[in-house]
């Protein structure tokens, strides 16, 4: 008398499942003569709306977890210091171990350091935004292989005194490195970042070649993706690189890399005349 048109657990199960996803054929329904059986129901709606609420929120920070994604986005241990251009230029390099893209994806750094303005006011924590060359503009670059960022330690440079002698632990300065992107599969946005204490900066070093040509295409060695090599470089900060020009003329200049030239067919040239 509770559920009609049931007659065997087959056809209480099908009832009950019309209750669950509310699909509702009409031929059974609950009648008033058990209360108790109106409380189930009630029960049973309420506990099929939490597991639907749980399922879908499950799914939901399945997709959206945008750290599992910058964990592919990996830094170098290091950074180095080196000469660049005859100037000095403060390195690291950034690179993408998935296939999918990250979509407009920028990246900025900042140098975080003890400071104290003139009328004596300490700041424990300055940050201090540094600009990074780019050839095409702005802080956006195209990660399809790894690439070096570097910034050019000049007048504006909040590196433009900083020597060999002052990359120990016990030197107050941190270099935080932000990479911001959208996710080409999912559309989120994700971030990444690491620092560079002082004591990781190497000075007079070079990160080595990992990108090489075979057969056409490119390769990618990441075993050596943080390594680097001594290059001559001057132990005297930027400002004193400037001032004293005669200390490039004392430098040895390290052999140039030889470079494998490809044999290009030219295709044949076609013109339209006017006919």
């Amino acid at each position: 008398p509770c559920v009609t048109s049931i007659h065997s657990f087959t056809s209480a199960f099908l009832f009950s499942i019309e209750v669950q996803v509310t699909i509702g054929f009409g031929g059974r329904m609950v009648t008033e003569e058990c209360p108790a059986a109106i409380l189930v129901l009630i029960v049973q709606n309420i506990v099929g709306l939490v597991i639907n609420a749980i399922m879908l929120g499950c799914i939901f920070m399945k997709t959206s977890q945008a750290h599992r994604r910058a964990e592919t986005l990996i830094f170098s241990k290091h950074a180095v210091i080196a000469l660049r251009e005859g100037r000095l230029c403060f390195m690291l390099r950034v690179g993408d171990l998935r296939k999918s893209m990250i979509i407009s994806a920028t990246i900025r750094m900042q140098v975080v350091k003890k400071t104290a303005s003139l009328e004596g006011e300490v700041v424990p924590l300055n940050q201090i935004d540094i600009q990074m060359e780019n050839p095409v503009g702005g802080n956006s670059i195209f990660l399809v292989s790894p690439l070096i960022i570097y910034h050019v330690i000049d007048k504006n440079s909040p590196l433009y005194d900083i020597s060999p002698m002052n990359l120990h632990h016990h030197e107050d300065l941190e270099i935080i490195v932000i990479l911001e992107g959208v996710v080409e599969t999912t559309g989120i946005t994700t971030q990444a970042r690491t620092s560079y204490l002082a004591d990781e900066i190497l000075w007079g070093q070079r990160f080595v070649p990992i990108v090489a040509e075979e057969d056409g295409r490119y390769s990618v060695d990441y075993s050596k993706f943080g390594n680097t090599v001594k290059v001559p470089t001057p132990a005297c900060t930027a400002r004193q690189l400037e001032e004293d020009k005669s200390i490039m003329d004392t430098m040895p200049l390290s052999p140039k890399g030889t470079m494998r030239r490809r044999s290009v067919k030219l295709k044949p040239k076609f013109t339209i005349s006017e006919e």
